[in-house]
């Protein structure tokens, strides 16, 4: 499976792209961040993002696009940009057909490593230990992008089987 992995923002989209299956070594295929300036437009900010989206979507080919869920935060301005980031990810991904895995950041951490409440520095030293890379990749955008995509490798097997056992399920009433 290869997964794009989007840590949506305005200023700084993380992305990375990560393929591999659940209990085998996943390889990096890609990582970076598409920037916009903060003082530019908010149109032409939106238009960058889904540009550098794009172009990642045409040179990594990914089978799913996994964006980190936004959730509420105090600062308003920064929700409303990070959702719009989001929705450009999720346009791009759409438009092409690919489908798209919404996780928390609570889940990612989890799932990267062991706890829900892991800071950053975490985040970044176990994407580089599950990656087996050199160093964290930077910034914080980057990783949290891998670590993304790494959730979603590893709990979509999880994620199918409980699709599949709920429609079953939902089948058999129907036939009674």
């Amino acid at each position: 499976m290869r997964v794009l992995g989007v840590d949506p923002g305005l200023t700084r989209c993380g992305v990375g792209v990560v393929e591999g299956v659940a209990g085998r070594p996943l390889t990096m295929l890609g990582v970076g961040v598409v920037r916009t300036p903060a003082d530019a437009e908010l149109g032409d900010r939106l238009v960058a993002v889904e540009r550098g989206i794009e172009e990642w979507l045409d040179t990594h080919r990914p089978e799913i696009v996994a964006v980190e869920r936004v959730f509420s935060q105090h600062n308003v301005s920064t929700v409303m940009g990070t959702a719009q980031a989001s929705a450009v990810a999720m346009l791009c991904a759409a438009r092409r057909g690919i489908p798209v895995a919404l996780h928390t950041p609570s889940e990612v951490k989890a799932a990267v490593t062991g706890s829900g409440r892991a800071d950053k520095a975490q985040v970044g030293a176990m994407v580089t230990r599950l990656l087996r890379l050199a160093e964290p990749p930077k910034p914080a955008d980057a990783a949290d992008a891998l670590a993304l995509a790494i959730c979603h490798i590893w709990r979509a097997p999880a994620q199918n089987r409980l699709q599949q056992a709920v429609a079953q399920h939902a089948s058999k009433g129907r036939t009674r």
